[in-house]
């Protein structure tokens, strides 16, 4: 296959990813305010459900899609690169049995446990809310276990080029939830009881997203046999590869769990407002960053010839990713930093979220902001790393970054509150800054490792300039815009000032001869056509 007929058919597939994620992401957000609607900001049943929630969803990260896609997916994209489906189907078959055996021993020993271990992960919780907080744990943690064998799914039909069904599928979760609050909002007026339905309502949604992908993964696997098989030597490959990336997304969601158990010493709504400016912040990094290098890691772990061919081809295709994921990031920090109370302000302002609320998660989601570009390009240079075989780089590197946020992130969130006479609430908004810093150096020592092994990677200084150039205009002129039409409606608002932002950052950068825009115009017309 021709070297354009390869972009292309990435390029296609980056689509269907991104599609499928912006999809998902949208029915979150309206799940998301459907929440505010009914929860508010600050309420200590909004803050224990999201303290809640992360416990299990810890259980989902260290064993689901980014471990899966780092470990399985290399190993057996490779297996159907040569046509061996006997075997691809006997490793999908080990992973699963392997997943499941564990998944539910883990789950069972987080139930149980859950009183002793709740202290260690969030901390301030005392009295009602932190016995509510260990209900909804305890309710949680089965459906994380079916979030894991659903990202088992996903690796199956990401190797066969599946995308858009595997991307999908958590629009069931959201919705079984959305009809939870819609069906119990007025019935359940104690706040505690209805948060105690909307978790029961996760555990039943994350069923049905792994119910929805079984028949294509059977369809696709015919020689599937759920059974551990340790005599495979692909299977061992894939367990070897699973340890020290179980241990990379490890350290990095202690760095989650630290802005966690920091927020909860700040005053009640800190968690919350720190939940809803990630639900904003991993919005372009799933839909920009995620699909390109989900699209990207099965075609660059194909890769077949000598070691100087597979050097230039996967160094080409990171470049040419790079590139891509740049041109819709950097709009997307500039509107965080500049934006960032228009957009909260349209997702979340109902009910009894004000827009004193907004403003709060705008500045938690202007610190996000500082990191956004870093770590989104980061996921494609793992993801280089991991389709050569190479676990173990992006595991030393997060270490360093999580070592540097947890102390930065204590600085920022605490002391320096007082330092600066603020309000302490405004910590976390040092958190998400300190992460992005962290984020920074962790990129740096990639790029650096990488271009060693491959030679020469990263996007072009003249290429940056005009992206941030572009964007700093259309930033200058939505601002214009807000300033003119005064006080509306938070979402007529938003759509009156984010679509010229938009507009003006593609003419602008495709006045600059930016590539990428010229690509995406024309995959658009495509489209329309």
């Amino acid at each position: 296959m021709a070297k354009s007929e390869q972009r292309e058919h990435t390029g296609k597939h980056a689509l269907l990813v991104a599609s499928g994620i912006l999809l998902t992401r949208l029915v979150g957000l309206v799940r998301t305010r459907v929440f505010s609607y009914y929860f508010g900001l600050r309420s200590d049943p909004a803050d224990a459900f999201n303290a809640a929630f992360r416990i299990p969803n810890f259980l989902q990260t260290l064993f689901g899609e980014g471990v899966l896609s780092a470990s399985f997916i290399p190993v057996y994209s490779r297996l159907l690169a040569e046509k061996d489906e006997e075997e691809a189907g006997r490793v999908a078959g080990a992973v699963a049995a392997v997943l499941a055996l564990t998944v539910s021993a883990i789950v069972l020993a987080g139930v149980l446990a859950t009183p002793y271990i709740i202290d260690l992960i969030v901390g301030g919780l005392h009295g009602a809310k932190r016995e509510l907080t260990i209900r909804l744990v305890r309710i949680l943690f089965p459906g994380a276990g079916l979030l894991v064998m659903s990202a088992w799914c996903l690796g199956i039909l990401n190797s066969h080029r599946r995308f858009f069904l595997s991307y999908t599928a958590p629009v069931a979760w959201n919705l079984v939830m959305i009809g939870s609050l819609v069906g119990f909002g007025r019935r359940v007026t104690d706040l505690s009881s209805l948060a105690v339905v909307f978790a029961w309502a996760s555990v039943a949604g994350s069923a049905l997203q792994f119910a929805v992908q079984l028949p294509a993964v059977r369809n696709l696997v015919r020689q599937l046999r759920v059974r551990w098989d340790p005599d495979s030597a692909h299977v061992r490959e894939v367990v070897r590869n699973f340890i020290p990336v179980f241990f990379s997304r490890g350290v990095v969601q202690i760095s989650a769990y630290v802005d966690i158990w920091l927020a909860g010493w700040l005053p009640t709504g800190a968690i919350t407002g720190l939940t809803n400016a990630q639900l904003l912040y991993t919005l372009p990094v799933s839909l920009f960053g995620m699909s390109v290098s989900a699209a990207e890691l099965p075609a660059m772990s194909s890769a077949l010839g000598d070691t100087a061919e597979v050097a230039e081809y996967l160094r080409n295709r990171l470049n040419r990713g790079l590139r891509q994921i740049a041109f819709f990031i950097v709009p997307s920090a500039m509107a965080f930093l500049a934006l960032g109370g228009v957009i909260t302000g349209a997702l979340f302002q109902t009910g009894a979220f004000t827009r004193g609320d907004s403003l709060y998660v705008w500045g938690i989601l202007a610190g996000s902001a500082v990191g956004l570009l870093a770590s989104t390009l980061g996921r494609l240079y793992s993801s280089t790393y991991y389709a050569l075989r190479d676990t173990r780089t992006p595991l030393r590197y997060a270490i360093v970054r999580v070592t540097l946020t947890t102390g930065l992130g204590y600085l920022c969130a605490l002391p320096l509150p007082v330092w600066l006479g603020i309000e302490p609430r405004w910590g976390v908004a040092g958190l998400t800054a300190s992460a992005g810093v962290s984020g920074w150096v962790e990129f740096a020592l990639l790029r650096r490792t990488l271009n060693a092994r491959l030679g020469r990677t990263g996007l072009p200084a003249a290429l940056t300039a005009k992206l941030w150039l572009s964007a700093g205009i259309g930033a200058a002129a939505a601002w214009g815009v807000k300033l003119t039409i005064g006080n509306l409606h938070p979402i007529l608002a938003a759509g009156a000032i984010l679509a010229p932002y938009g507009l003006i950052y593609f003419a602008v950068a495709y006045l600059l001869r930016v590539e990428e825009c010229a690509d995406a115009l024309r995959r658009f017309r495509r489209i329309v056509r």
